[in-house]
């Protein structure tokens, strides 16, 4: 589309904010979880199930605000979810109970998925094509950045006067998204091309595009696994205390945003191969995680590598959706969102299934590796895929 570069910028700024909150009050909670637990005098896996419930909110949502908007003008779209996330995170706050926390949590859950995955072609669109994946990457930055700043002091705040506290600031953020989004997002974006709702889910049920979607679980699976219970690992295990805590999630997002901008550069110059280096790395980093969690400076080493490494998969992932399914690129992308939280909710249960069953924390970065190796597996998978079916083009044009 034709807008000039300052304007680019600004509305990319946009986006970047409104991923702030949201990504703000996705991962607060697993700072907050001891707190959370005892006011409503609920167990730590119970706790943990709040992390789940958000994310099959955003995976269940998925598929039903993908149709919904798929016609849908993509500003009024925007607009539309992040209204819907400042009332579901008033909802929170004022929540009195665990099931209502979890129904509210679930409310904020549903415009996640749809934000992002629209909110990425829409980046990707106010870019020349060769910038698409770094587009994609400065959106998700305001992810990042939620977790450089967000997250420790959502962290801070709730410890200090209240977990409730902070969903009231992460609804402010909201509002803030919205006239950001309301200000700088252009008023005539590229709507949604017209065309079969049937033959675009059929190039969803495509092998590389539910490869695609894969990767991008796994990749959470094997981050929320550990993520999701960060906080007993650093106070039961490291030694750390409660106040150090939100100190130490500061640094682990900020290598998630080095990893946020390093990730969509590297896309854009090697996609799969980069992918498949970084699955293979954060199963080393994990491995090392079981050991360097009890002892302070390792662990904030490998906390940082760890942010690093596995956020730069988020672009990659997301562009390579959008590679290819070209015929529904905002359903698949929403789809991806979603496949991501699927992931996220599976991680939880996974390390849940660890700590009920009474093994160790630091059993939990080994499950993370293997999920990590699995990742990798497909990875490969899908390149010799493609590499299969491009051959006999090559050999049709001899």
């Amino acid at each position: 589309m034709s807008t000039s570069r300052s304007s680019s910028y600004l509305a990319l700024l946009a986006l970047a904010v409104a991923a702030f909150g949201i990504g703000t009050t996705e991962f607060v909670i697993m700072g907050l979880l001891p707190e959370v637990a005892g006011d409503l005098g609920v167990t730590p896996q119970a706790a943990g199930r709040l992390v789940s419930g958000y994310a099959l909110g955003v995976a269940g949502g998925a598929p039903v605000l993908a149709i919904l908007t798929a016609r849908w003008p993509r500003r009024r779209s925007l607009l539309s979810l992040i209204a819907l996330f400042i009332v579901g995170n008033a909802l929170c706050a004022l929540a009195p109970g665990y099931g209502a926390l979890m129904g509210a949590r679930v409310v904020t859950a549903f415009c996640h998925a749809a934000f992002f995955g629209i909110g990425a072609v829409v980046a990707a669109d106010l870019v020349e094509p060769r910038k698409r994946a770094f587009a994609v990457g400065l959106m998700f930055t305001g992810l990042t950045v939620a977790n450089v700043l967000g997250v420790p002091l959502g962290t801070a705040l709730g410890q200090w006067t209240g977990w409730r506290s902070t969903f009231w600031a992460v609804t402010v953020i909201g509002g803030m998204a919205l006239l950001a989004l309301q200000v700088w997002l252009p008023r005539h974006l590229p709507r949604p091309v017209p065309g079969n709702l049937w033959r675009e889910f059929r190039s969803l049920v495509a092998p590389q595009v539910q490869l695609a979607l894969l990767i991008s679980t796994l990749a959470s699976v094997g981050m929320f696994t550990v993520f999701t219970y960060i906080a007993y690992i650093l106070r039961e295990v490291t030694g750390f205390s409660a106040s150090q805590e939100s100190m130490v999630l500061l640094l682990f997002g900020a290598g998630i945003t080095v990893g946020g901008l390093a990730g969509g550069k590297l896309a854009d110059w090697k996609l799969m191969p980069g992918m498949a280096g970084l699955f293979a790395a954060v199963a080393l980093i994990m491995v090392a995680f079981a050991y360097t969690s009890h002892y302070m400076v390792p662990t904030l080493v490998t906390l940082f590598v760890w942010g690093a490494v596995s956020f730069a998969v988020v672009p990659a992932a997301q562009v390579r959706v959008l590679d290819q399914a070209r015929e529904a690129s905002n359903i698949a992308s929403t789809l991806n969102q979603g496949a991501f939280n699927l992931g996220n909710a599976t991680g939880a249960w996974l390390g849940g299934l660890v700590i009920g069953a009474g093994l160790p924390l630091t059993n939990l970065p080994w499950v993370g590796a293997s999920v990590a190796f699995v990742g990798f597996a497909v990875v490969l998978a899908a390149m010799m895929l493609e590499r299969g079916t491009a051959t006999p083009i090559a050999c049709d044009t001899v």
